[in-house]
């Protein structure tokens, strides 16, 4: 039975070119699915696999001979590319400087952002890694300031109609059921963050998504795997910080989104297609400040067992 998707609910199907196969079994090392093994030195189709195929790909993108072919879930022998040479690949001292470069932008030039560098940054966010492919990753593109001004515009008043929902009287009385962790959390950043907002947006400031001239939302969908729109989110950050985009994520908007009947009158207007587990806002703009220094980061642990 195949992992069902928004896109797919079938299993993709594997072709084997038998004269071409040498047995030298890469295919069947690197499928995690079992859907090859090996028979008289030739690879073989499994007829007891773990899944199905998922489409991942990998037996095709590692046979030397080109003899497998995976069709189905999103994926065919059309999407094989080859990969770059090693000397065009960013090394790690590269990669730790674009990493250490890139801060939380919030003051953005009153300049578009160009169609071509948003599509190399939802390119980019694309090839993010993801617990199931096909990828059940979303995207909605705000493209303009005005588009993301409405859209703030819309969120505030949503807010202001569920005013209740961060008022002292709801809060004392949910506080023993979601916990003082909770309850903290809503005295010290969710009430904030309500009057904020709605007093910027009374005040005619856009502090929900910082008038910012492009912002991308990345959401996923009852069946994806939670962490996909955060990693492909990180991947459109630090595409947009190499392509001279000062960018931030935005994390409180996508909770608020979610539940109930309000909450999906408002992903219906703005053509949000799901309810997600996790999602992330991030706007993008050419930066109106520039830093000279950074600031070392931290985890808060690390163990080695």
């Amino acid at each position: 039975m195949a992992i069902p998707t928004t896109r797919t609910n079938e299993t993709a199907k594997i072709f084997i070119d038998t004269e071409k196969c040498t047995g030298c079994g890469k295919c069947v090392s690197v499928c995690k699915d079992f859907s090859l093994r090996i028979e008289n030195k030739k690879v073989v189709i499994n007829e007891k696999p773990v899944f199905g195929c998922i489409g991942c790909g990998h037996c095709m993108a590692i046979c030397p001979f080109d003899a497998i072919t995976v069709e189905g879930r999103d994926i065919s022998k059309n999407d094989l590319f080859q990969l770059p040479d090693m000397g065009l690949v960013s090394d790690y001292q590269e990669l730790i400087n674009l990493y250490k470069s890139r801060r939380s932008i919030r003051e953005f030039k009153n300049q578009a952002v160009e169609h071509e560098i948003i599509e190399k940054i939802i390119e980019a966010a694309s090839y993010a890694p993801m617990g199931l492919p096909p990828t059940d990753v979303h995207l909605l593109v705000l493209d303009s300031k005005k588009k993301v001004n409405d859209f703030s515009k819309d969120f505030c008043n949503y807010l202001i109609e569920m005013k209740w929902f961060f008022s002292n009287w709801f809060l004392n009385l949910m506080r023993p059921f979601w916990g003082k962790e909770t309850h903290k959390l809503f005295k010290g950043f969710l009430q904030p963050m309500f009057r904020i907002f709605t007093q910027g947006f009374n005040e005619g400031n856009d502090y929900v998504l910082y008038d910012a001239p492009l912002v991308i939302y990345f959401y996923g969908t009852p069946y994806s795997d939670p962490a996909d729109p955060i990693v492909a989110a990180t991947y459109a950050m630090l595409a947009g910080e190499s392509l001279g985009l000062g960018n931030v994520m935005l994390g409180a908007v996508h909770p608020l989104i979610q539940n109930g009947g309000k909450a999906k009158r408002f992903r219906q207007k703005h053509g949000i297609k799901y309810q997600s587990r996790e999602g992330l806002f991030v706007a993008f703009g050419y930066p109106d400040v520039k830093y000279t220094k950074g600031i070392t980061r931290r985890f808060a642990d690390v163990s080695y067992l």
